[in-house]
């Protein structure tokens, strides 16, 4: 959660008077003045119809807008818990916002035209492609630090880095990294849209923009290799059978004898299931239910469980690979069904499936899928799959907890 940003350069318009730090509300303010949204429901709706009159502002291609560089979307902000202990109950809670916005924001600075009172595009969260945890405890009573800028663009989409560090001892100390990927849509939210390129300067700007463009391949080898698409690969297979062959009873002859090994839980018995009812005060600028009300939500629902399949206090090291495959409306009804997917030794691999439930059609619609990584004080029992599709789930919670152990190595 954040209080408050400085940006290096304001090319998109001072927020504040000189000498003073805006607050998360200004900051809030700010993103409405980009594109037009209000606070009031009626007015905000009526303002949203309003923006179609902006699709003339939109360039018909890439080549028509003008490059950027990194340094023209970065950002530091600042939560002063320890320089300000008023601030601490405010923002310490689970209602104030997160990551998503600082991103939102990062990549308006990148496409802010000067002329233009008002942003012609509709940016929204795609993927939160990384949240890797550097550090196992954020403490409530000193200053944190959040810097971030864009990292890398294509045609219509955005990945954009913000780091956090906190200050302790007297000097600031890395707590995470976040990537994310942000799409471009038109004012109405219908269609992609062309956003400015990104000119790197130097090696060592050259150098980030190719990793974007290393996890932009990465993500499409994994999605060609999805579970959902192709065969587990042999290794995977040996695996599974061998998960398999653990659980039959060696006293009886037949496939059909299934027993638990020692020190583990079926898959069917490490669930958690949760309903929220999505209310108009977490819209966000687009009328739609925040990204990060649901990155809240599923997170609060997968901690739980990994706390009650181990029986002690887990600790999160990665979120990994959030899709945002349909925007939630206000007043859905959302599903929020967690798995324990994969364990190994002291780390949870947790599951977050989010669907909308239709009440009236009684169709559901998957929203999101969460990946989370959690460390134990203890080692944690086995999670063991009976059916082909739990034994899908595993490989890909292991797939995911690979990913995520290599990236902390």
């Amino acid at each position: 959660h954040f209080l408050s940003f400085t940006c290096r350069k304001f090319s998109m318009g001072q927020i504040s008077q000189q000498g003073k730090v805006p607050d998360m509300a200004e900051v809030r303010n700010r993103l409405r003045e980009i594109v037009g949204a209000s606070t009031n429901w009626q007015d905000h709706q009526q303002v949203l119809a309003e923006r179609a009159s902006l699709s003339q502002y939109l360039a018909p291609s890439q080549d028509q807008l003008p490059a950027k560089r990194m340094k023209d979307s970065m950002i530091e902000a600042h939560l002063p818990l320890g320089s300000q202990p008023a601030l601490r109950e405010k923002y310490l809670n689970s209602h104030n916002s997160d990551l998503d916005c600082l991103e939102v924001l990062i990549c308006y600075s990148h496409t802010w035209n000067e002329e233009l009172q008002r942003s012609p595009l509709s940016i929204v969260t795609a993927l939160v492609d990384k949240i890797d945890m550097r550090q196992n405890i954020i403490y409530p009573d000193c200053d944190i630090k959040c810097t971030g800028h864009v990292t890398w663009v294509g045609k219509t989409s955005i990945e954009a880095t913000m780091h956090m560090s906190q200050y302790q001892d007297g000097a600031y100390t890395d707590v995470l990294d976040a990537t994310f990927v942000m799409v471009a849509r038109d004012p109405e939210n219908k269609r992609a849209a062309f956003v400015n390129p990104l000119k790197p300067e130097g090696p060592e700007e050259e150098a980030i923009f190719h990793q974007g463009e290393v996890n932009k391949t990465r993500r499409v080898e994994l999605s060609t290799a999805s579970l959902l698409k192709v065969a587990p690969t042999a290794e995977e297979r040996t695996l599974v059978h061998n998960l398999f062959l653990n659980t039959l009873d060696t006293r009886r002859v037949s496939f059909r004898g299934r027993i638990l090994p020692p020190n583990s839980v079926w898959m069917e018995d490490a669930k958690f299931k949760g309903l929220e009812i999505c209310h108009p005060e977490e819209r966000n600028i687009f009328n739609r239910i925040f990204g990060g009300f649901l990155m809240r939500k599923a997170y609060e629902l997968g901690r739980a469980n990994a706390c009650a399949f181990a029986g002690c206090r887990p600790t999160v090291v990665a979120v990994d690979d959030i899709l945002f495959r349909k925007p939630v409306e206000i007043g859905s009804l959302l599903l929020l069904s967690s798995q324990v997917c994969y364990t190994e030794g002291m780390y949870v691999q947790v599951r977050v499936h989010s669907e909308v439930l239709d009440p009236l059609t009684r169709q559901h619609n998957t929203t999101n899928v969460f990946h989370f990584t959690f460390h134990l004080e203890k080692d944690v029992p086995a999670v063991v799959p009976q059916s082909y599709g739990e034994s899908m789930l595993y490989l890909d919670g292991k797939r995911h907890f690979d990913g995520t152990m290599r990236n902390h190595c």
